[in-house]
C-alpha cells in the first residue's frame, strides 16, 4: 500500500480522505492556499505545503506547484477528493508523466466523460437509454435555438463541461431562450473555461438518482446501489439519500446494470457516479435517462457508505495501489436507510444568496467521523469554531448524514440532530433544511426536482419560535448574565427584590425588521411579570445542562441561547431565531440611511450591467449579474425609480456592501 498520499484539495474532502489514509496508516500531505493557511484540514494531514493566493485559479487549480509538492514530500500518489482537479485529464496525465499515481480514473475516462455531448453520444453506442436532445458539437446560438424549438419547450441547456449546477438553465419558452442562453455560457466559460452547450428535453417531475460504480484494473465492476438527489435548489444538491424510496429491485438491478455499462465503455477505474433522470409516469411507474457521468467520488458518498457499509476512499487507494476490488456484486447488501443534508452558508428567504463570515458559534450533535454502525450521526466538515467562511470557494460548511433501521427512523434522527446544529456568524440554511425534512412531499417521499418551489409555503420565511417567546428568551438571558455577575453584596443584586414597591425595566427589541418595547416588572418578592405588546405573563428561567428552561405564562421554551454583540441567537426543538436587542444610548445620533442605493451583498465581480444611467426602471426588473463563490446572482430593483449612474463597470472585482448604482425614487 501507500506510504504517502498528497491530497489536492481542501475543506471537508481533505480532512475525509485523511480519515481514512491515517486508519490505513497512510501519511498524508495537505496543500492550502493563503486563506486556507491555518484551515483544519492543514492541521489533520501530516505535512502542509503552500500553494498560492487565495483564489483557485492562484493555488488549488495550479496542478504544476501541486506536482512539485508531491515530488518534494515524496508522496507516491495524488489524490483529487472533488471538484477543482478531480475531473481534469491533464492533470491526471501531468501525475502520470511525474511518475505519481493519480487516485482516480485514466485520463482517458476523464476525457470521454468530461464533456456531456460526447460522452452522450458513447452512451448511446453502449445502449444507455437517452434524454431526447441535442449533443453536437454546433453552438451558433441560432442553430441552438432551432434545435431547443424541435426538442419542443421545456428544455434545458447545459454546459457540455459543467457540473454542479453550474452553466444550467430550464427554459420554459422560445422567446426566453436566448437570455438564458448567454447566462449559461457565461457561467460555464467562468466556471470551466468552456462555453459550448447541450440542449435536452426537460422532463416533467424528474427524480434524480445516481448509481455508485467501482471499477479495478482487472476489469471487475460492480454498482453499490442508488442515491436519490432529488431536492434541489439551482439545480444543486440539498438532501440526499440511499436507497431511493420506491425503488424496486427490478429497477435497481436494471439501472445498476445501465451503471455499470457505461463504466466499462470507457474502461473506468475506482469511483464514479452515474447519474440518471428518471421520469416518474401516471401509472405509478418509472422510466430512466442517462443524464452524466461523475469521473470522482460524489460529495454524497457518506450516504452510500452507511447502507453499505464499507468506507469508500479505502476502496479507491486499494483500487488505484492496483488491488482488485475487495467484494463483488453478490457480496453487497442494502442495510438500512440513510439522508445526508448539506449544511450551506447561505440564506434560504433571499434566494439562497450565498453567505460569508466567522463561524462564533459552531455546535454540532454528538457524532463520529466515520461511523458504521446502524443508527450513526455523522459530521464531514473542514471548519472549527471560530473559522472564516471565505468568499473565494463553495458555501458548503458540513455534510450532515444520519442512518437508520428505515427511512422514518432516518427522517426522526436527521431532525434532531439539525435542530442540536448550532452555527452564529453567518446565515445558514440549518432552519430550512428543517422545514424540508418536515414538508409533506419529503415525508412522504414524494420526491422530484420540483420539491422546493412545490412546498415553498412551508419552507420560507417560516418562524415557528414567534416574538413573544423570543423576547422572554432574550431577557432571561439578559438577567442570566447579570446574575453571573453579581458580587457577594446584597445590595448589588438585581434580581428584583426592594424593601417597597416595584421596578419596571424597559427593552427595546427589533424581531425581523420590526420594531417592538417589553417591560419587566420586578415585583417585591422577586416574581417577574413580563409585558410584549399586547401579551403579559409571568417570567421564570432555569439554567441547565441542555439550555436554558424560560417559561412565560403558559408557555415554555428549552433552547440554547447565545448572546453575539446586539443580537441573541436562540435554538430550541421547534426552531431557531434571532432577536436584536437594541441600545437607545448606542444608537443615539444615527441617521436613516440613503434610500435607492444597490450594494454588492457579497465580494464578487461585475458581470454586467441591463440597465444605463437615465433609465426608468420597476420594482423587481434586474439591473446588474454578479458573479461571486461560483454563482451568478441577479440584483433587481427594489423600488421603482431611475437611474441616476454607475458606479462600477463589468469585470471590475467588488467588495461587500459596495454601491453598484444610484437609484433615485420615482415620484409618487
Amino acid at each position: 500500500m501507500f506510504k504517502k498520499i498528497l491530497i489536492a484539495n481542501r475543506g471537508e474532502i481533505a480532512c475525509r480522505v485523511a480519515a481514512t489514509a491515517r486508519r490505513m496508516a497512510i501519511q498524508t500531505v495537505a496543500v492550502y492556499s493563503d486563506a486556507d493557511a491555518s484551515a483544519k484540514h492543514v492541521s489533520v494531514c501530516d505535512e502542509a505545503i503552500h500553494l498560492g493566493g487565495s483564489a483557485p485559479k492562484e493555488s488549488y487549480l495550479r496542478w504544476e506547484k501541486i506536482i512539485e509538492a508531491a515530488q518534494a514530500t515524496g508522496a507516491q500518489a495524488i489524490h483529487p477528493g472533488y471538484g477543482f482537479l478531480s475531473e481534469n485529464e491533464d492533470f491526471a496525465k501531468a501525475c502520470a508523466s511525474a511518475g505519481l499515481v493519480f487516485i482516480g480514473p485514466p485520463a482517458s475516462a476523464i476525457l470521454a466523460m468530461g464533456l456531456k455531448a460526447e460522452s452522450k453520444q458513447l452512451m448511446e453506442k453502449a445502449g444507455v437509454p437517452l434524454v431526447p436532445g441535442y449533443h453536437g458539437a454546433g453552438q451558433d446560438p441560432a442553430m441552438l435555438k432551432t434545435e431547443a424549438d424541435r426538442i419542443g419547450y421545456p428544455v434545458l441547456i447545459k454546459a457540455s463541461a459543467g457540473g454542479g449546477g453550474k452553466g444550467m438553465r430550464a427554459v420554459d419558452k422560445a422567446e426566453d431562450f436566448a437570455d438564458a442562453l448567454a447566462s449559461c455560457k457565461r457561467e460555464a466559460i467562468n466556471s470551466f473555461g468552456d462555453d459550448a452547450v447541450l440542449i435536452e428535453k426537460y422532463v416533467q417531475r424528474p427524480r434524480h438518482i445516481e448509481i455508485q460504480v467501482f471499477g479495478d484494473t482487472q476489469g471487475n465492476y460492480v454498482y453499490l446501489f442508488e442515491r436519490d438527489c432529488s431536492v434541489q435548489r439551482r439545480h444543486q444538491k440539498v438532501l440526499e439519500e440511499a436507497p431511493a424510496p420506491g425503488m424496486t429491485e427490478a429497477m435497481r438491478q436494471q439501472m445498476g446494470e445501465a451503471a455499470v455499462a457505461a463504466a466499462r465503455a470507457v474502461n473506468y477505474v475506482g469511483a464514479g457516479t452515474v447519474e440518471f433522470i428518471v421520469e416518474q409516469r401516471a401509472d405509478g411507474s418509472m422510466n430512466f435517462f442517462f443524464m452524466e457521468m461523475n469521473t470522482r467520488l460524489q460529495v454524497e458518498h457518506p450516504v452510500t457508505e452507511a447502507i453499505t457499509g464499507l468506507d469508500l476512499v479505502e476502496w479507491q487507494l486499494r483500487v488505484a495501489f492496483g488491488e482488485p476490488l475487495p467484494l463483488q456484486q453478490a457480496d453487497l447488501r442494502i442495510q438500512g436507510h440513510a439522508i445526508e443534508a448539506r449544511i450551506c452558508a447561505e440564506n434560504p428567504d433571499n434566494n439562497f444568496l450565498p453567505a460569508t463570515g466567522s463561524l462564533q458559534v459552531y455546535r454540532k450533535p454528538g457524532s463520529t467521523s466515520f461511523e458504521r454502525a446502524p443508527g450513526a450521526v455523522r459530521i464531514d466538515d473542514g471548519v472549527r469554531e471560530g473559522d472564516a467562511i471565505s468568499p473565494f470557494y463553495d458555501s458548503m460548511v458540513a455534510k450532515l448524514i444520519v442512518h437508520g433501521a428505515t427511512r422514518a427512523e432516518a427522517l426522526a434522527r436527521l431532525d434532531e440532530a439539525l435542530a442540536q446544529t448550532h452555527i452564529v456568524g453567518l446565515a445558514t440554511n440549518v432552519q430550512f433544511l428543517r422545514h424540508v425534512v418536515r414538508s409533506p412531499s419529503f415525508a412522504q417521499a414524494n420526491l422530484d426536482t420540483g420539491l422546493i418551489p412545490r412546498e415553498q409555503a412551508v419552507l420560507f420565511h417560516q418562524e415557528t419560535i414567534g416574538l413573544p417567546l423570543a423576547v422572554a428568551a432574550a431577557v432571561a438571558r439578559a438577567l442570566q448574565d447579570e446574575k453571573a455577575l453579581e458580587g457577594v453584596d446584597p445590595f448589588s443584586k438585581r434580581d428584583g427584590w426592594r424593601s417597597h414597591g416595584v421596578v419596571v425595566r424597559g427593552f427595546d427589541f427589533e424581531f425581523h425588521g420590526e420594531a417592538c418595547k417589553a417591560a419587566l416588572t420586578c415585583q417585591h418578592d422577586g416574581a417577574l411579570q413580563l409585558q410584549v405588546g399586547d401579551v403579559s405573563g409571568q417570567l421564570s428561567f432555569a439554567a441547565r445542562d441542555d439550555g436554558l428552561d424560560v417559561r412565560f405564562g403558559s408557555q415554555r421554551l428549552l433552547a440554547k441561547v447565545y448572546a453575539q454583540g446586539e443580537t441573541v441567537h436562540i435554538f430550541a426543538g421547534q426552531g431557531a431565531t434571532a432577536i436584536t436587542v437594541i441600545d437607545p444610548l448606542a444608537h443615539a445620533g444615527e441617521t436613516q440611511g440613503e434610500g435607492g442605493r444597490l450594494t454588492a451583498p457579497m465580494p464578487g465581480k461585475v458581470v454586467s450591467f441591463a440597465v444605463k444611467a437615465g433609465d426608468t426602471v420597476k420594482k423587481g426588473q434586474p439591473l446588474a449579474v454578479m458573479d461571486a463563490m461560483k454563482m451568478e446572482h441577479t440584483i433587481a430593483a427594489p423600488i421603482d425609480g431611475v437611474v441616476a449612474e454607475l458606479l462600477y463597470a463589468p469585470g471590475d472585482q467588488v467588495v461587500e456592501g459596495a454601491e453598484l448604482l444610484k437609484l433615485v425614487q420615482a415620484a409618487v
